[in-house]
């Protein structure tokens, strides 16, 4: 069976290109689980409801978990708008840089 630890690790390598990080770093993966039957499912958001690239990052994550994770059969990725995403999700690093530090 796959462990969230491990799905998230899948979605880490899909970058938002609007601003060059992954959605986890954003704070945008909200949940992960993946059953014995190997059917995954990842909760997640994004930065905005206007997201021209909403269906592609969906793709992406789809993509990105199959491609890392043998054991997946299936994905799901199911896209919520609770709780909002703001920038107190995001890490540190992503927080700093986009507030304009260095």
């Amino acid at each position: 069976m796959v462990t969230k630890e491990e799905l998230f690790k899948a979605v880490s390598t899909v970058n938002d290109p609007e601003v060059g990080f992954n959605l986890v770093e954003m704070g945008l993966i909200y949940d992960a689980m993946c059953d014995e039957k190997g059917d995954a499912t990842v909760i997640m958001t994004l930065s905005t409801k206007a997201c021209p690239l909403h269906q592609m990052i969906v793709q992406w994550v789809e993509e990105a978990v199959m491609r890392e994770c043998v054991a997946v059969e299936n994905i799901s990725v199911e896209v919520v708008w609770e709780p909002a995403w703001n920038i107190s999700m995001a890490t540190d690093e992503v927080k700093q840089k986009l507030s304009g530090g260095a």
